[in-house]
């Protein structure tokens, strides 16, 4: 089994907020507020070095030695001299920005699995999907209702396209649906040679994971503003601009979709209130980069979290998942 190296995949493809770097005034409840979330500073191009050249006189008509005539040479205005502070090489960046996904990947894995190998290839009491890979992506069997959607073929795709070989039977799999019908069929067959050697797999691309996952998450950024009501458009957009904008910010945005989705289906949840990154910031208060923003979305998060189980059937007992949850976005106030 070769997997291509994945350092170099992120590297080229890395993804940035350029769309969230603008700090939003106040929010207003206009629709145009949502436009600072595009905007980007143009770059000041210097201006050439400029040349006066100063009018000569016409040559005389009579006779003169060349050494008595009069000849004007172009005057050469001197640029002013500008120091500007040293900006971060493109190697040093692209290592910088390498060094972000990695330790979001990591920190997911973390909140998944607690960072065990044998939780990859898993299926969660109660459930009634199996949970894959570093984000414990969604895989049904087939037949079964996707309430929550079906995410892992997503990832194996993405994998195959990035070099990664699948085994044979996952191949299979990816098409016709989980290849365990239950939580007891996938439970019975985690010592088995294919379920280790699947879970060395999805260990080793965990960064590549990671990848997929921000991918996913900056894809759905502009779309979280554009599928606010027009009297929270501008409190959505300060809000995801002041979480963005925060040091460690991306890693809560990029966790929480990943955690409970984009949440751009409105209709969606439990009787019609959905619990995903775009209820959270509609929770938020209005905010400001920096800590307060952080706070803020791991309070918001934990309270679209108590309604989403105040609204669940009691028999699923959600509420047991509660401290869990609370541990997970207590990360947000002190991110990687």
């Amino acid at each position: 089994m070769k997997v291509k190296a994945l350092s170099a995949v992120a590297a080229v493809s890395l993804l940035g907020l350029s769309a969230c770097t603008q700090q939003s005034a106040a929010p207003q409840n206009t629709a145009n507020s949502s436009k600072t979330y595009y905007v980007k500073t143009p770059k000041q191009t210097p201006k050439p070095q400029q040349v006066v050249f100063q009018q000569q006189r016409r040559a005389p008509t009579y006779k003169q030695s060349v050494s008595q005539q009069q000849v004007r040479r172009p005057v050469v205005q001197q640029p002013r001299v500008v120091v500007k502070p040293a900006q971060p090489s493109q190697n040093a960046r692209q290592q910088a920005e390498l060094s972000e996904l990695y330790g979001i990947g990591d920190q997911i894995f973390k909140n998944e699995t607690g960072g065990r190998i044998d939780q990859l290839v898993h299926w969660n009491l109660r459930e009634d999907f199996a949970a894959m890979g570093i984000g414990h992506f969604t895989w049904y069997p087939s037949g079964r209702s996707q309430r929550f959607g079906n995410t892992f073929p997503g990832l194996l795709d993405y994998l195959q396209k990035n070099g990664v070989q699948l085994p044979a039977w996952v191949q299979r799999a990816r098409f016709e649906g989980a290849p365990w019908r239950n939580r007891a069929q996938l439970m019975a067959a985690k010592n088995s040679p294919e379920i280790k050697q699947f879970s060395q797999l999805l260990y080793n691309t965990r960064h590549l994971q990671a990848k997929y996952i921000m991918d996913r998450a900056m894809r759905a950024m502009p779309k979280l503003v554009k599928k606010t009501p027009s009297h929270l458009r501008g409190q959505v957009a300060n809000n995801l601009n002041a979480v963005a904008n925060s040091r460690g910010g991306r890693y809560v945005l990029v966790d929480y979709v990943n955690f409970k989705g984009e949440g751009l289906n409105r209709t969606g949840g439990y009787k019609g209130q959905n619990w995903g990154l775009l209820q959270v910031l509609e929770e938020m208060r209005p905010v400001n980069p920096g800590q307060q923003a952080l706070n803020e979305f791991a309070d918001a998060s934990m309270r679209v979290l108590e309604r989403r189980v105040k609204n669940s059937n009691p028999s699923r007992n959600e509420r047991k998942w509660l401290p869990g949850w609370r541990n997970r976005t207590n990360t947000y106030r002190n991110p990687i």
